[in-house]
């Protein structure tokens, strides 16, 4: 994780050091400024994450310091926390109408500032992972949103109307809606309605905002899918307030949502990963066949750039690529001789098997195409649905490779494996025909890159003389 910088201003170098000393575990670097003018100027230079500062200072105080960050559209989603003295209720709010996120007595700094910072940098994180969509067709509102949200740290696009708002949420990850209700073209009702119908959208958190009190009308709105409904005008700060506790309480409801659904998929992972094994203690010549599949192929993704998670759906699909051998008899599978014709056509039926297991488990819906993909040939030859070049999915063309060098590599009742040096060069003469040249390149650079590990892990003995 990138470190974040703090900048500790106080014309007391004791404090400065005192503040340093407490935040020294965070994950940051630290850097100081003695007065409010010098602060700001390095703000203006260099992008912080986080501002500490001290009331009481020469030059311009933290309250002035504050308001200037503030008033600068590029700094406005810095956090500041104001360390003082002067603790009254009067002090309190002065540094919070300028802008501060927090305000900590000095009595006190020890005990409370280390979590008051991670509080903060907890939040504004969060905040800038959002993005709000403001619809209003006036020009006026529009601005004072923005610039009142952008000063929390959210990014907001806007939209004069809901037909406008539409086309956004096509081509934008949108967190949260905030719409006006009485506008030209769509209006904020038929918005409403739009954005729940459709299932791609319909989670996304919706405020109602407007100078229409009718109770009714807020029913109506609430009955289409609102989260809340506001009344023009509004404060700004208890707005903030509530789209951040609509975000968090949205967020940890699709944490739970995520949890809930992997526990349960890995509870039928479990099971099914309990037939794959008994599948293949049938037969001694595939045992580990799926787990060998699963390894090459998902190193061989990991050299794209994939993220974590395609990695985790490659390696899920070795695993699983086999699972439709399950609905195919035992005196086919495990026969010593050649296949019959019919027998072939037999064998061929398992990807469409093992995709119509998978696929009632929603949260293996992306792992389904490399069950049903796998034996499709780059020449249109394969099956199960005769598929041709990039019209096969790119990760079950390497999932191909991958289980065409475990098979080559692995004893069959009717012949015994090839070596790897055999298996590599049919692998080769296969390049454009069978298997998709791309994902051969893959596997010899994976291939490539194992051999360079194991010379590093096990270096050969110098000889000595």
């Amino acid at each position: 994780m990138k470190k974040r910088r703090i900048l500790v201003v106080d014309d007391s170098r004791a404090c400065r050091k005192l503040v340093k000393g407490l935040l020294a575990s965070l994950n940051a670097n630290l850097e100081e400024a003695s007065n409010g003018r010098e602060a700001l100027d390095m703000v203006l230079e260099n992008r912080f994450d986080l501002i500490i500062t001290d009331v009481d200072m020469p030059e311009m105080d933290g309250v002035e310091l504050c308001k200037n960050i503030k008033s600068f559209p590029p700094l406005r989603y810095i956090p500041i926390i104001m360390v003082s003295s002067f603790d009254s209720d009067k002090d309190v709010s002065r540094g919070f109408e300028a802008g501060a996120s927090e305000y900590v007595s000095k009595k006190t700094v020890r005990e409370n500032l280390y979590e008051r910072v991670k509080s903060v940098l907890k939040e504004s994180d969060f905040a800038r992972d959002k993005t709000i969509l403001v619809v209003d067709d006036s020009h006026s509102i529009r601005l004072m949103l923005r610039e009142g949200l952008s000063m929390s740290g959210f990014g907001v696009v806007t939209a004069k109307n809901g037909e406008e708002a539409l086309e956004i949420l096509r081509k934008v990850k949108i967190d949260l809606i905030l719409s006006d209700i009485h506008m030209p073209v769509m209006n904020g009702i038929t918005l409403c309605r739009k954005v729940h119908e459709d299932p791609l959208i319909n989670t996304i958190p919706f405020i109602v905002m407007s100078t229409d009190r009718d109770r009714s009308l807020m029913k109506k709105l609430h009955s289409l899918g609102s989260d809340t409904y506001i009344v023009k005008p509004f404060n700004m700060d208890s707005l903030t307030i509530l789209i951040g506790k609509l975000l968090s309480d949205h967020y940890l409801l699709l944490l739970k949502e995520k949890e809930q659904l992997e526990m349960e998929r890995n509870m039928m992972l479990a099971s099914i990963s309990s037939l794959i094994l008994a599948l293949e203690a049938k037969d001694n010549y595939t045992k580990g066949h799926s787990e060998n599949v699963s390894a090459i192929a998902s190193g061989m993704v990991s050299l794209t750039g994939a993220d974590k998670d395609e990695i985790e759906v490659v390696r899920l699909g070795g695993i699983l690529h086999d699972i439709g051998k399950i609905g195919v008899r035992d005196s086919i599978l495990l026969k010593k001789g050649r296949l019959s014709e019919e027998e072939k056509l037999e064998i061929m039926k398992h990807p469409r098997v093992g995709f119509n297991i998978i696929k009632p488990i929603p949260s293996l819906g992306e792992v389904t195409s490399l069950i049903l993909y796998h034996h499709e040939r780059f020449d249109g030859k394969g099956y199960p649905e005769g598929l041709k070049g990039s019209d096969i999915p790119f990760w079950a063309r390497i999932m191909a490779v991958a289980d065409t060098f475990d098979a080559l590599t692995s004893n069959r009742p009717y012949r015994s494996g090839y070596t790897e040096e055999e298996a590599y060069e049919i692998i080769h003469e296969s390049r454009g025909t069978q298997l998709c040249p791309d994902a051969v390149d893959l596997f010899f650079q994976w291939i490539s890159d194992q051999k360079t590990k194991k010379r590093i892990d096990k270096p050969e003995e110098k000889i000595l003389k």
